[in-house]
Formats: C-alpha cells, structure tokens, sequence
C-alpha cells in the first residue's frame, strides 16, 4: 500500500466504493485523513463496512469541512452530466480528484519524482503496460504495476527512487489527476471512444493529451492522425527540459522508435537508416502477432531503452513475454492444433486482430451480438475454414455466414470446442488454429469475458481424454 500522508489530519470526501475507491479509502486512512465515504448501492456500502471504511452520507455533510473529494473513475465527472457529489463539491469550491493523483502527490511529496511510467491510448493500453512491466522484471529492476490493469495505484508499494511504477491509465483517470507528471509518458493511438463520457471526440483526445504533455520523456504514436497531431504539437513546443519521440508500429521513421521487417528499431536524428539501432525481434515473439502487437512492442522497447536497458535486456524481455490472459492467448496445443483464448474480442474490431494474425482458422463465434454484427470482419473470411456458432447472435451470424464459408449452429461453447478440435484434427491444415474470438459480449451465457475465457482455457485442458476416447484409446 501507498499511504496517502498529504491529507494528513483532514477532512476527504470519497465517492464509489469499488475497487478502487476502497483501495483510496485505505490508502487515506493509512496517512490520517480522516474519511467520509459514500456509494449509491447498498453492496459498495456494505463492502466498506466490511472493510472498516467510515461511511458518510454525503448529501448531508457540511461541505465547508472537506478539503477534496476523491471520486473514482467510473462516476461521471462531466458527461452525461455532473455525478451529485461532484456539483455539491464543485458549489462549495473543492478540488475533485483520482486515486492516481494522489499518488503523484505522494511522489512528489517523498521522492521528488521516482520512475514512473504511464501508459494511455484507446487500443493496445493493457498489453503494452503488461509487457513493459515484464521487459522490466526480467531485467532485474523492481517493478510495480498497476493502474486501471488489475492492482489499484494506491494498493502498491509506494515510490522510491529504486523502484519503477508502470501504471496503465484510463482517459477517466487521466481527468482526475491535475499534477500527471510521469517521467515517461505514452500515448499509443486514439480512435472514438467513451464520448458518452467526455461529449465529443475533441475532449477526449484533450484528455488523452495530458498524460504525454506533462511527461519529461513524451512518447507519442505516429499511425493515426489524432496522435500524429498530437505529437506534432508537443514537438513545437516542448516544456522545459521535455523530450518529444515518435514510435511507429507500421513504418520506418526518419528518427524514433519504430517496427521494420517483423524488428524494433531505434533511429537517432540525423543518423542514416543503416544506423539504426535493432532493440527487439518481433519473429519469435509468439505472444505479440499481429500488426496491433507490433505497435505495442515498438512502444514497449522505447521505454525500456528510455529506462536504461541494454539492448540484448529488451530483447529477450520481448521474446519471453508470455502475453496477457483472454488476449490471443495460446492456451494449448494438442498435436499439430494450436487454441488460442482471445475471449477479451467483444466486438467485430477487435475479433479483426486476431484474425489478421492467423489462417486456417477453427473460429468460435457469439454471445451477445453488438452493432454491426460481424459483417464488418468479411474480408477476413478467407482465412477461416469454418465457423462455430454459440449464444444469442446464432441466428444474425449464421444469416452473415451464410454462402461465405462454411458454419455449424453449437449453442455452447462446450459443444464448440470439441467440435472445432475434431475438425481441426481431421484436416490438412499444417496447423490449425481453434480460436475463440467471440466478437460479442459475454453475458448471454457467461457473467464476463474472463469467465468464458477460463471456460474455454478448461475445456481444451480436458480435451485430450476426449479425443482420446474418441478415438477408442486410453486417455
């Protein structure tokens, strides 16, 4: 845990009794705030009792008393519209804020600025932060990792000036802390997302924004036109002392961090192509396919060459990079037959990634259809020998498939993958590849995308008994 002490012996206001606003409660408690907490659900109330958290109807407290309010990432600060506690606070003239900003102020309060790394973009967020921490790690450096990836900022070992803080952050954390200051920061690319929250396409990007322009190292991606423009601005004008570095994950670059021919490059300004340094090789990275991956590993490799590493260190951190669950994780292989879990594809785009990564595909489909359906994934259809069909979008996707390739209507995933991994056996592919990238959500059949991922990773687990017994042989 990361004691807050810069609230020390005041009065905190705490909104959302989640994970992480229970995290922030503790985290406050333990530096001697003194904590009013308070959720709209009766469960978030009930979990901070349990918890020893101090509850507070906020809509009756003398707001005069409070010093901020910390309000958790999943409430409204701004769209739709305004959370009640963030107008009651907002009226009375308090400072609304996040449990990652008050993790930069205990930085900043005890370490002056210990290495912290942040990690922001639409798409690629979570497998960069995984893969930087591990690059790290298998270098021998002490790394924490956290954020809006698994552990609450404030659950983790506090900063020091030996211990490394890669820390994912979503654009609703970015807009609760004012003092973002990594000492680097990466932005990877930026498409449409969450405007339900932030209103427009502009204000998201804005917020996105701020994580690279307070950073001493600002790494920004070139491949969309949002970062491009962003990176272009922050190179005109640089903060004092701020370093400003591109990084491609499609092309090469006339200097920055980039992927050419399945390798990552690092080119100094000025210096000729053939100059380039090679930091990573991409071609055995087996948990890394695909041209989205590229763009990941790319940034992954900058920061760790920003933090020191050799370039044989970032290499084989790459290479050993075992990959984050339910994304496009190779869960086993029976003979010549791959599966891989990419459960976490809960639309047709990010089903795309991992069909562009594989061919001769065994692909598991369905659940709870979104928009589009799969429609959009058509030109991927050559790559898959045939479909697997479960869940509520059945009757959509079959009408999709029909005539494009072939499909069979399984109803559970149970029936699919043994049916994917009898066929995928029984053909001629050199090797098959049993995927289960739904491009639905989860919950027609499944509570969420993890658990049908675990449900997928024990069924091939069990497989080999069953084709064992299919085949008339002793398991």
């Amino acid at each position: 845990m990361t004691p807050v002490t810069t609230f020390k012996g005041k009065n905190v206001a705490l909104f959302g009794l989640g994970g992480s606003g229970l995290s922030t409660a503790r985290a406050l408690m333990a530096g001697g705030a003194h904590v009013h907490a308070w959720d709209d659900g009766e469960a978030g109330r009930l979990k901070a009792v349990a918890n020893g958290v101090p509850l507070d109807d906020l809509s009756q407290v003398d707001w005069s008393r409070i010093s901020a309010l910390a309000l958790s990432p999943g409430v409204p600060l701004t769209h739709p519209e305004p959370h009640w506690t963030v107008k009651l606070a907002k009226a009375a003239g308090i400072e609304i804020i996040g449990d990652i900003e008050l993790f930069c102020r205990e930085r900043a309060a005890h370490t002056g600025g210990s290495p912290f790394i942040a990690i922001t973009g639409t798409n690629g967020k979570s497998t960069t932060t995984a893969l930087i921490a591990h690059i790290l790690r298998e270098a021998g450096r002490d790394v924490q990792l956290g954020g809006n990836i698994g552990v609450p900022i404030l659950d983790l070992e506090p900063p020091s000036d030996e211990r490394i803080h890669v820390i994912e952050c979503s654009s609703f954390q970015i807009d609760l802390t004012p003092s973002l200051n990594p000492t680097i920061g990466i932005l990877i690319n930026l498409t449409p997302d969450h405007i339900d929250r932030h209103g427009t396409m502009e204000n998201y990007a804005a917020i996105k924004e701020r994580l690279v322009a307070g950073a001493e190292v600002a790494l920004v991606g070139v491949d969309d036109p949002c970062t491009h423009a962003i990176g272009a601005r922050l190179s005109a004008e640089p903060r004092d002392g701020q370093r400003v570095t591109p990084v491609s994950g499609a092309r090469a670059l006339e200097w920055g961090f980039y992927v050419e021919n399945g390798d990552v490059h690092f080119r100094e300004q000025g210096h000729a192509p053939e100059e380039a340094e090679q930091l990573a090789s991409l071609k055995d990275a087996r948990a890394l396919r695909g041209a989205h991956n590229a763009q990941n590993a790319a940034f992954a490799a900058a920061a760790a060459w920003e933090c020191g590493l050799e370039d044989e260190e970032i290499a084989a951190g790459v290479a050993s990079y075992p990959g984050l669950p339910h994304r496009m994780e190779e869960v086993g292989r029976i003979e010549r037959a791959l599966f891989v879990n990419d459960s976490k594809a809960t639309n047709a785009d990010a089903a795309e990634k991992a069909l562009a990564s594989f061919t001769d595909i065994y692909w598991i489909i369905g659940g709870k259809a979104k928009e589009g359906g799969v429609e959009p994934l058509r030109p991927y259809f050559p790559r898959i020998r045939k479909a697997y069909l479960i869940g509520h979008a059945s009757d959509d996707f079959a009408r999709t498939l029909e005539g494009a390739l072939p499909y069979e209507r399984c109803e559970t995933l149970d029936v699919a993958t043994t049916k994917a991994a009898f066929d995928a056996l029984d053909g001629d592919a050199q090797e098959p590849i049993v995927l289960l990238s739904p491009a639905c959500a989860s919950y027609d059949q499944f509570a969420n995308f993890e658990a049908r991922g675990d449900a997928f990773r024990g069924l091939v687990h069990g497989l080999p008994a069953v084709i064992a017994a299919r085949r008339g042989e002793h398991p």
